[in-house]
């Protein structure tokens, strides 16, 4: 199998380039559960307004780079940075109250409170406090049934309900970049149409996205940028466009 390093997809086949002024920059991290080595060198970058996707099977090291972004993890070796700050040390509310949120694999929502508690509760960090009713506002504007349902119990909406609502309350968070984790686990087609389309529309408000995905038809459909992670490691990276005509996507995930 022949792989793309790093310095091979500067520029994809259709001739875009990458913008130079990367919002997020994760350069060769490292990282360990105990003695167990699960991401090595893992480097990649996202833009503004650009939706990236991450793509691999189960246990490739996806989550574990979005919770190490995220700060729940803390890389070995390496460094991230957020919007030109280093965020590496940083512990998980320091990370929010930069501007990156995350929505977790399962929502984990908080069933037995209100769709508004929900959605309020997301908007707690230091940034996003002073502009909860703005941020709903949004949130209802981009997901209009859920301010119909905002006063219904969480467990008692449906799995693309609770999903918008997962997404919702990390839009109140104020983000620069949201990190989705298998958003599509469990959804009819027909809704993933209109989450992947609600993503779209709010990357044109500056918000980034990085998703993690198994489907990789779909996410290369759907992102502008990917990154392909087989153990651990970036094995392919480059334009979604180009990627999809790559003989070794064809061969190792479509089959062709």
């Amino acid at each position: 199998m022949k792989y793309m390093g790093p310095s091979q997809v500067e520029q994809g086949k259709t001739g875009k380039e990458i913008p130079h002024d990367a919002l997020l920059k994760v350069s060769g991290i490292a990282v360990f559960y105990g003695n167990l080595q699960v991401l090595w060198n893992i480097s990649l970058v996202g833009h503004l307004r650009e939706i990236v996707a991450l793509i691999g099977s189960n246990g490739s090291g996806k989550t574990t780079l979005l919770d190490t972004i995220s700060g729940i993890i803390h890389p070995a070796k390496g460094t991230i940075a957020f919007d030109g700050k280093p965020i590496n040390s940083m512990d998980p509310f320091q990370v929010v109250s930069s501007g990156i949120t995350q929505v977790p694999e399962g929502r984990q929502l908080f069933p037995e409170m209100s769709v508004l508690d929900n959605l309020t509760i997301g908007s707690f960090c230091h940034r996003a406090r002073a502009k909860t009713e703005q941020s709903l506002r949004m949130v209802f504007e981009h997901f209009p049934i859920l301010e119909e349902r905002k006063r219904q119990l969480a467990k008692t909406l449906s799995g693309g309900e609770q999903q918008m609502l997962a997404i919702g309350r990390g839009l109140m968070s104020d983000p620069k970049l949201m990190l989705l984790d298998e958003m599509s686990l469990g959804l009819a087609p027909i809704v993933l149409d209109k989450l992947y389309q609600a993503l779209k529309e709010i990357r044109t408000r500056d918000i980034s996205i990085l998703f993690v995905e198994q489907n990789v038809r779909r996410s290369l459909s759907e992102a502008d940028r990917a990154y392909i992670i087989e153990r651990g490691r970036v094995v392919l990276e480059g334009f979604a466009n180009d990627l999809r005509e790559e003989e070794t996507v064809k061969k190792a995930y479509f089959g062709l």
